[in-house]
Formats: structure tokens, sequence, C-alpha cells
């Protein structure tokens, strides 16, 4: 069983214990581990860097394409060993230290990370800690679900560690397509002119002197936490589906849209399932996560082709879709998220980004990461490679929150991850506001009647129109913009 998935018999006297593997990883230093959204991470060895804390001082920069599963940044949180994390979590635990400011972390946009680290402005990397499917015989590295940052950590590492995933099918050999672009500032243009096409290789091609490490490693991914649609992510599904029919009918776009990309979690997710019963047909997608949503419509005949950076699936979609991949590999390609998120091949494609808000304000401005405009959700992730470079971004949210108490829409949003030049589209189970060619004052009002829920229109109504009487392009009473968010702080409700 070795033999098939290491096939460069030098390194099989490698092989070790997690425990032994991680003495390669010392006090103080950076370390890149594979994994994006719950998908491909390193399961063994960051476990065992949490019992060696137990004893010992250790310390690191804990570098990822995106969040990671089985519980390992709780762990690692918990036994103290992350002083600095980036650029994307999502573990409770982990989200409650960086409030606390035990944890520094650095929010990054998904695309942009291992250029930094390229070009000597982050890092050096240390440990690239990889999980693969096998090695081939030059010693070339074979990713499982995800490809995220993986392939630049590996490469730019000092030292490798990998785990040799026998959980993860033989079949997901092939599905990647490894393309590291050339250096600045004579870099050639990224040869990707459909989501279909391949450029690189289907493994990471590194030296394999550099490995120091095998653990083998037999586990599944973390299964994703998907909520079920129901009447609001309906709802926004249909606005949505109602509007892309429109500009199919203004000849815009056609029944096959442009390239989908949609960010991760249960409306985003709900929002693309319900695509399957629209009249549109043949779609393909150009995205980050490839979710439950992305092989519902494959098995509808909806979708002929997805390009991602990993698979990140519930527990059902998972027991149907890892058993049987060989069937989906003609049709997908698993890139680096520096390719996955490229602002050129985004623009270049045409991509209808659907990504989710924590909250947007009556001009379109959207707040995807800070509760209450200080307090870490997630990070930024991808949402902003495509919004600022998509041919539509759109921003689907529901409009209440904690029973009715908080408005998603509001007079001012207290942190803007993307302002209202990057924000084409808002659309909540009300209604939907296409803001495109709309100055501010018409923005405030298409989105207070369209996308603000009853109980809270009035009030933004009644916001608007004293602020329009002191003037301005954008028009704001600066000394009530937050007085939502002081009276939720006081009262437990945003309602006035």
């Amino acid at each position: 069983m070795l033999q098939d998935r290491i096939r460069l018999a030098s390194l099989r006297d490698k092989v070790m214990s997690a425990a032994e593997a991680s003495r390669f990883i010392k006090d103080g230093m950076t370390v890149g581990m594979s994994g994006f959204t719950r998908a491909g991470d390193a399961k063994a060895v960051p476990l065992a860097l949490a019992e060696r804390a137990k004893t010992e001082p250790l310390g690191i920069t804990l570098m990822t394409g995106a969040s990671l599963g089985s519980g390992v940044d709780k762990v690692l949180t918990e036994a103290h060993v992350l002083k600095r994390r980036l650029p994307f979590q999502s573990d409770p635990v982990l989200r409650a230290a960086i409030n606390r400011g035990e944890v520094m972390f650095i929010d990054q946009h998904l695309s942009e990370t291992v250029e930094l680290v390229r070009s000597h402005q982050m890092g050096p990397i240390d440990v690239a800690v990889v999980e693969a499917a096998a090695i081939t015989r030059e010693g070339a590295i074979v990713p499982t679900t995800s490809v995220g940052n993986t392939a630049t950590f590996a490469i730019l590492a000092k030292q490798v560690i990998v785990e040799i995933n026998l959980g993860q099918h033989t079949d997901f050999e092939g599905i990647h397509d490894i393309y590291i672009p050339t250096r600045r500032p004579y870099r050639e243009p990224i040869p990707v002119v459909a989501p279909e096409s391949r450029i690189g290789l289907p493994f990471i091609p590194i030296d394999p002197a550099k490995i120091v490490a095998i653990v083998v490693t037999d586990q599944q991914d973390s299964s994703a936490e998907t909520t079920p649609p129901d009447d609001d992510t309906r709802a926004i599904a249909g606005h949505l589906t109602e509007f892309l029919s429109s500009e199919v009918r203004k000849g815009r776009l056609t029944n096959r849209l442009g390239p989908l990309q949609a960010g991760i979690g249960s409306i985003a997710n709900a929002v693309l399932t319900g695509l399957i019963d629209s009249p549109f047909h043949d779609l393909t997608m150009y995205s980050e996560v490839l979710q439950d949503s992305t092989f519902d419509l494959f098995d509808s005949g909806k979708l002929v082709f997805a390009s991602g950076s990993s698979i990140t699936l519930s527990s059902a979609c998972q027991a149907r879709v890892f058993p049987n991949i060989g069937q989906y590999k003609s049709r997908l390609i698993l890139r680096p998220q520096e390719i996955s998120n490229h602002p050129e091949v985004i623009r270049r494609l045409g991509i209808i980004g659907i990504n989710t808000a924590l909250e947007c304000d009556i001009y379109g401005n959207v707040n995807s990461t800070h509760v209450g405009g200080t307090h870490m959700m997630n990070g930024i992730g991808g949402s902003g490679d495509f919004a600022r470079n998509a041919y539509l971004a759109v921003f689907v949210t529901k409009s209440l929150a904690k029973g009715g108490t908080i408005s998603r829409v509001v007079p001012m949003v207290p942190h803007v991850d993307h302002n209202e030049h990057d924000v084409d589209v808002v659309v909540t189970e009300n209604g939907l506001a296409d803001l495109r060619g709309l100055a501010p004052r018409e923005r405030a009002e298409l989105i207070i009647a369209n996308c603000m829920h009853a109980d809270f229109r009035n009030q933004a109504r009644d916001y608007f129109t004293r602020a329009l009487k002191r003037g301005g392009q954008t028009p704001h009473l600066l000394n009530e913009a937050f007085e939502w968010y002081d009276r939720l702080e006081k009262t437990g409700s945003m309602k006035g």
C-alpha cells in the first residue's frame, strides 16, 4: 500500500510518527500548512505540536490557505502554540483568542499571501506541512482535496513534512493543475482563458531532498457545517434568478450566464442550489470552494465544469461524492488559490461573484468580517478578490439577525471590507437592489425600499431624510450614524 503512495523508494525511510516529525518545527518558526476551508489540511502533525507544547515552549506563526478542520485551530490555540495566524480562520476558540488580543491575526485577501512570501515581504517559510495522496517517482507531491497555498509553501519552505493520507482516494490524482506565476516585474500573462483551461502540472514539483519526514494518516476531511435552504434563502435565490433572467432578456448575458463563483457558507450554497430549478443551463464555475451545490448542479445536469481551489462538502455529500470522485474527474480542476482568485483571470473570464455579507449599509458598503465593527468573525477570504474584479459582484444576506433584534442593513457599516465601488448587487429575502450606474442617493433609496426589513425601514428612511437636509454626495449624520449599534449595546435591539 505505501509503495503505491510513496513511489520514490529513497523516501520510504523518512516515514515516522507525527510526534517525531513535529520535532522539525521549533519555537519561533513560521510554518505553512496545507488546508483550505477544512479540506486537504494537515491532520496529525499539528496535533503533535499541541501535545509538545504541554511540556516545552513552542509558539509559531501559522500560514494556511484558509480555515482548517479536525479542530486543529482550536487545539493549537488552547495549547498556546499560535502566536500569529493568517490569512483566514473560522474556529470559535481561535476567534475568541484573536478578539482578546492573544493571537495576532492578519486578515488577507486569499490571492495575496503567497505573493507576499515569494517577494520576501513576509516569511520565510521554515517548514511546510502538507497533506498528500501520493508522492511520485520523481518526488513530487500529489495533493488531496485542496491546493490552496500548499504548492508555494512546499516550493519555498526550507523543509517539508508530508502527511500521506490513505483515507483520500487515489482518483484525486490528475484533478490538480499546479501553476506558479513567473516572477515580477517580468511576469507573463496567466493563460487561463476558460474554467476548463489546464495550464500546469498535476503535482507539486519540489526537490525531494527537502522532504524530511513522512507521516501516514487515514482520516477524512472535516465535513462542512451546512444548513438546508429555508424560506429566506429560497427567496434570496428567487430574487437573484429573476435578476439574472432579466439580464438575459436584456441581452447582457446568455442562458449559460458567466462562470459562477460563490463564497463559503450556507446562504451562498443555498443560492447556487436554487439554480437547479432555473432556466439556465451548461453552467460553469470558476470559484474557490466547491461545495455541495457544485455536485448537486453536476448531478442535475445544469453544470458542465467547475474549477476551484478546494472541495468542501457536508458529511452526506462526502459519502456520495468522494468514493465516486472518478466520475467527476473530467469536469473538475483544483488550482492554487493565487490562480483561482487571481484578479487578472477573474476580470478576463467575466465572473458572476456571489458572496455573503455580515451586513451592508444604505449606500452599498459591505462588512464581511467584523461584528459590531470591532470583533473578527472569520476573515475577508476571497470575497474581495472576486468583488473588485467580477463582471457582477453580488452580495447576499438575510435582512435580520438574532431573532429580529438586529438589522443587517444599517445607515453606516462600522467596518468596510467592500466599499460601494466594488458592490453591484445586494440581495436579501425582501428583494434585490441593482446598484450599477446609481449615485449614492439613488442607491440608498433602492436599498431601503428593496432590501431592508419592514421592521427597520421607517427608521432608515427617517435617518436618510434628515441626512439629505445636511447635504453632500453621500449624506450622513455622523453624530447618529452608529446610533443603532449604541442602542443594541444598551437595550439588546437596534429597534428605535
